[in-house]
């Protein structure tokens, strides 16, 4: 095998390229317009464009991607996770191209594709379901008597697909119908398929899976479990090996089941066999997944396993050369799936990722499919990276875990971050008693600062005084007029918006020593170093690391202490907002560059005003400042009466530029 297509995207892409990398296999790519400069495109030998970023337009294209595999040369074809990974169709037009596809048969994925059916294969091979129903009457009579035979709580679930969607619970029976109907329709949109099968809801299980391999010559083995309980709705977060719940005899137990199943199934390949198990210590299978999990890396660290080279030796035809007694699990291991989301409504979050500064040392792996710069958009699984370490014992790894995230670093957009480490810092988690209620039962505290600390104004003042100098030929919001307000020694401001909060830090300094105001505070920082992205001050005697790096608004984003922040630098009062309308400011406010008193209003709400007319006196450092309109136009709004004190940062008057008005 000299070259392999990789048939997916992001970290899972970048993962299987560099096992080719390792194994003298030249790697080709394929995206999306959507993914045209991302890390796997920019990773491979060569690669081919799909077609737009809807995925069924691209990524799910499996004609393209044969004719791209043909056209690049490539003898194989790895699917990664999701996509077209469990497609049998996809497996199947694979070998009829004479292509190797880099997972099992499509037999074996028709087999394990339906819930219906493997509950049906998994009980043929002795391996314990879940009590419910799986036959072929599908009627809403049927069902209803069977949901009446097997009680609440009831889980109603589709046959074709996972998560979470098709699935409904059920605790009253007099909701069955209308929840029958909805997992139905969401099961056909999501799957063009609306069976269900019905299952008794086993309550706070513990989600365990197993790993296998099998080769094509009749070698079946298992790798061990991983625990997946903590989930949000229905997807995996949090994932470990081993599960603090399972002992020697059950593990043993619950791999020689999963092996019965692949068994069955004519399994061959990597795959995973997933269980529930319920307080008592009982098992039951749940479903196959015929493919690689994103959760692989857990159990690679604790057997020492490449999973990924695994695969494609299989692929290519080569026999396992292991035996089960040879496998062993060593040390623990915990995955976290950090993603661009919101860490209380998981909703998906986009834009560009400003700064990403993984957490690095010994026993700390991530698995990344975006560096800083890239983009998240809204047609793709928001994930940003997977967080993995290893320990020598579960203590170790969650205090290693612990460590990993306070120390990694994401700045521009909205992350789960706040969510990991609430969870990896819960004493109930630390405990191992965790079940896929571990959400709902342990509400999690995941306030953020409301507005920035000392250290983090004391940096962003230092910065923004380095940004402007780096940049006086082509200023980024510089104040021509910061000169004027030089006042004695009180220092060059620099303005700050943090939401709702504005201040002034007014700055001097000789060389790498600075004294920094604040409020009224002097605080004598040193600069100890500055790069491209990280600045190490010394702060009353300590040392401070901060990463930061601007957006495209031009916003100062600075990370310390496991915390983002964002610092915007309001548009001055100066005479480039004078030069075109707009200047720059949003909704034409002029903001007061420090703390001062409105001595005097010039004009009123309403007012037409001409460009260059004075429009109000203000009183700051002892001295007055006429501001005057920067064009013409018309008043808009005057947040402040006459005799007001204000705060440095805030809009002092409201503007509409003439053009605006007239077309309004």
């Amino acid at each position: 095998m000299q070259r392999m297509l990789i048939a997916n995207r992001g970290e899972i892409a970048v993962r299987i390229l560099r096992a080719c990398r390792e194994l003298g296999i030249s790697p080709v790519a394929v995206y999306s317009e959507a993914d045209a400069s991302a890390m796997h495109v920019r990773l491979a030998d060569a690669a081919v464009c799909l077609g737009p970023p809807a995925a069924t337009q691209s990524y799910l294209r499996g004609e393209a991607i044969i004719a791209a595999a043909r056209a690049t040369g490539a003898e194989a074809i790895h699917p990664g996770y999701g996509f077209l990974s469990e497609n049998a169709a996809f497996a199947r037009m694979c070998r009829e191209a004479g292509l190797i596809f880099v997972g099992p048969p499509p037999e074996a994925i028709e087999a394990m594709g339906g819930k219906i059916g493997a509950r049906h294969l998994a009980t043929a091979a002795g391996v314990p379901v879940v009590p419910g129903y799986d036959g072929q009457d599908q009627s809403d009579e049927r069902l209803m008597i069977e949901a009446e035979r097997i009680g609440t709580p009831l889980l109603i679930k589709a046959s074709a697909g996972g998560g979470g969607k098709g699935m409904r619970i059920v605790t009253d029976l007099a909701g069955f119908t209308e929840a029958l109907a909805g997992a139905r329709r969401e099961a056909l949109a999501a799957f063009g398929d609306d069976a269900v099968l019905l299952e008794r809801l086993i309550v706070r299980p513990r989600h365990i899976e197993i790993q296998v391999l099998a080769d094509a010559y009749g070698t079946v083995l298992h790798l061990g479990e991983r625990e997946c309980s903590i989930q949000r709705r229905h997807q995996k977060i949090l994932e470990e090996a081993p599960s603090p719940a399972l002992s020697p005899a059950l593990r043993a137990t619950m791999g020689e089941a999963a092996v019965r199943v692949a068994r069955a199934a004519g399994y061959v390949n990597a795959g995973t066999v997933e269980f529930v198990l319920d307080p008592e210590g009982q098992f039951y299978f749940l479903e196959m997944n015929t493919r690689l999990q994103v959760e692989h890396p857990v159990t690679e660290l604790v057997t020492g396993l490449d999973l990924v080279r695994w695969q494609i030796a299989i692929a290519r035809g080569e026999p396992l050369t292991l035996t089960q007694s040879e496998i062993a699990m060593r040390g623990h291991a915990i995955e976290v799936r950090l993603y661009a989301e919101d860490p209380v409504s998981y909703l998906p979050a986009i834009g560009q990722l400003a700064l990403f500064a993984p957490p690095t040392g010994p026993g700390i792996r991530v698995d990344a499919g975006l560096s800083s710069g890239d983009e998240v958009t809204v047609h793709y699984d928001p994930m940003i990276a997977k967080l993995i370490v290893a320990g020598e014992d579960r203590t170790a790894a969650v205090e290693r875990l612990c460590a990993a995230l306070d120390a990694t670093v994401v700045l521009g957009l909205t992350t789960n971050l706040a969510l990991l480490r609430a969870l990896a810092a819960h004493p109930a988690y630390a405990a191992g008693a965790t079940n896929t209620g571990f959400l709902t039962d342990h509400p999690l505290e995941l306030a953020t600062p409301s507005e920035p600390p000392i250290e983090v104004v004391l940096a962003g003042a230092i910065l923004a005084q380095q940004t402007a100098q780096a940049t006086a030929a082509t200023p980024l919001r510089h104040d021509p007029f910061a000169l004027h307000w030089r006042m004695g020694n009180a220092g060059v401001p620099v303005r700050f918006q943090s939401g709702d909060h504005a201040l002034v830090a007014y700055t001097q300094h000789r060389g790498n020593d600075w004294t920094i105001s604040v409020q009224g505070t002097s605080h004598p920082v040193r600069r100890v170093m500055q790069g491209a992205t990280e600045c190490v001050l010394e702060l009353g005697g300590r040392l401070e690391r901060f990463l930061f790096a601007h957006d495209r608004s031009g916003d100062l984003l600075i990370g310390w202490r496991g915390n983002g922040y964002r610092l915007t630098q309001p548009a001055p009062l100066s005479a480039d907002s004078a030069t075109r309308p707009g200047g720059g400011h949003d909704a034409a406010g002029l903001t007061a560059p420090m703390p001062g008193t409105l001595i005097k209003l010039l004009v009123s709400e309403g007012e037409a005003i001409e460009e260059g007319q004075p429009l109000m006196i203000l009183e700051a450092m002892k001295m007055e400042h006429t501001v005057v309109a920067p064009y013409s136009g018309v008043v808009r709004r005057l947040p402040f009466a006459q005799g007001a004190s204000v705060t440095g940062g805030v809009n002092l008057i409201e503007l509409e530029a003439e053009g605006e008005a007239t077309a309004s």
